[in-house]
């Protein structure tokens, strides 16, 4: 797949801010724990089953001093629609404990700090400092991922790569616009299956349109 260029970047760039420029998460939440425990369930699981899930969690568990008490099966419960819930349970009891153990009960909203919870890795961390705090970061879910291979954006093989790409071809003060960006982008028009090419941005720039098949 042939890489975009430096004008073909700067037209997604300009496309992507010209559209997306004020959006946000379609995680709903009301404060940064919520946010934080709403990006860890959002992992390899949609958002709108989230939305779902989360109001029953978060009025028993108002807090995180509510939650390090929790017992682990009625959270369990609380989340078996949702992707790995097992594992999901068992990380936003430990993050609710170590927040109040090292964190004096408040959410940390240091990236290297977040990183240190369980079930925080490096893309959890990147896009709660996008969200909240508005932080020039650049995350990659599954469809930045996919955006910025099928642009030529990146050739990266895992998500580390890919996000380094993208903070290097998108250089500025923008990162996280461009996440967003990239996320709504990919969520509803570069769908994976039967992307709607027809209400693409840029399909003079897009490097893969060829390739797919069409209805």
């Amino acid at each position: 797949m042939k890489k975009a260029t430096k004008k073909e970047i700067e037209i997604l760039k300009e496309a992507f801010i010209g559209k997306y420029s004020d959006a946000v998460t379609e995680l709903a939440y009301k404060n940064d724990y919520e946010l934080l425990i709403a990006i860890i369930l959002s992992a390899q699981c949609t958002d709108k089953r989230v939305n779902i899930i989360t109001p029953a969690l978060f009025e028993k568990y108002p807090t995180v001093y509510e939650l390090a008490d929790a017992s682990l099966d009625e959270v369990k419960e609380l989340l078996k629609s949702c992707s790995f819930f097992n594992n999901k349970s068992k990380n936003i009891i430990k993050m609710a404990q170590s927040v109040i153990e090292n964190y004096d009960g408040e959410i940390p909203h240091i990236q290297k700090e977040l990183m240190k919870l369980a079930g925080v890795g490096n893309k959890t961390a990147n896009v709660f400092m996008i969200e909240f705090e508005g932080a020039n970061l650049m995350a990659v879910d599954t469809h930045v991922f996919r955006v910025s291979h099928r642009l030529g954006l990146s050739d990266g093989k895992t998500v580390e790569i890919t996000e380094a790409d993208l903070v290097k071809k998108l250089k500025g003060h923008d990162l996280h616009i461009f996440h967003q960006a990239m996320v709504l982008f990919g969520r509803y028009i570069c769908k994976a299956v039967k992307p709607d090419c027809d209400n693409c941005l840029f399909p003079h720039v897009c490097k893969t349109k060829k390739s797919f098949k069409p209805g």
